[in-house]
């Protein structure tokens, strides 16, 4: 058996197959239950404990396997012909890069709107979070920088996968609220060198936000802007 016939562990994949290609106001789809509810207890027992804001590189964290095979599903030929024939795209010369995110404080400077990196091709994110009943904090598809211009709302939570072809204008971003926030970014990249850069970002940034001082001036300081990485 070839790799791209080995089937999913914990990946729905006809429902992902069968969730709609939105064009509206940028290419995306949403799938609703991505993971079903039966591994839920499973996947969260042995998910990455991560107290606070921003991102963590994969490299970075420490999981158990049922958390494992839910990576391991998403960085599978399969998962990626998946991806492919909803984007019309040839995905088999991109690089993959994943971070996640574990909490936000609720403070102004998180989720501010943006559109990705040039560098990433289509972005996957996957909720974890055991519930999300707030709000604020979903993530906004949005038609423009402005973050109460929004087409569509995806809740971070445990199953929900967001999938968008990255653009000049795929903007996207969260209103600002303090909670358990868990969330899986998988990115398909245009070069081995920018996995290397993020990572070493995400794990230099994980490091800092160990030590309590250098945490409350990573808290307080303003986001980068658009177009930064």
């Amino acid at each position: 058996m070839s790799a791209k016939d080995i089937p999913f562990s914990m990946l729905d994949e006809d429902t992902i197959a069968a969730a709609a290609l939105h064009r509206d106001p940028y290419d995306y789809a949403y799938v609703d239950r991505a993971i079903g509810l039966q591994h839920k207890e499973a996947v969260l027992a042995d998910a990455p404990q991560i107290p606070h804001r921003g991102s963590y590189g994969l490299p970075s964290l420490r999981y158990g396997e049922k958390f494992g095979a839910v990576i391991k599903d998403l960085l599978s030929p399969r998962f990626e012909r998946l991806v492919e024939n909803k984007f019309d795209m040839d995905l088999s010369h991109r690089h993959r890069c994943i971070v996640m995110m574990g909490a936000t404080t609720g403070h102004y400077n998180e989720g501010y709107a943006h559109p990705d990196s040039r560098h990433k091709i289509v972005t996957v994110l996957l909720g974890f979070s055991r519930e999300w009943p707030y709000e604020r904090g979903r993530l906004r598809v949005l038609r423009s920088n402005d973050r109460e211009d929004c087409a569509f709302e995806f809740p971070p939570e445990f199953g929900k996968m967001l999938m968008f072809r990255v653009c000049d204008h795929s903007w996207h971003g969260f209103l600002p609220q303090k909670g358990q926030r868990a969330s899986l970014q998988l990115c398909w990249v245009d070069s081995e060198w920018y996995v290397r850069k993020e990572y070493l970002r995400h794990s230099v940034s994980a490091f800092a936000k160990s030590i309590p001082p250098l945490r409350k001036i990573i808290e307080l300081a303003p986001r980068k802007l658009p177009g930064m990485n």
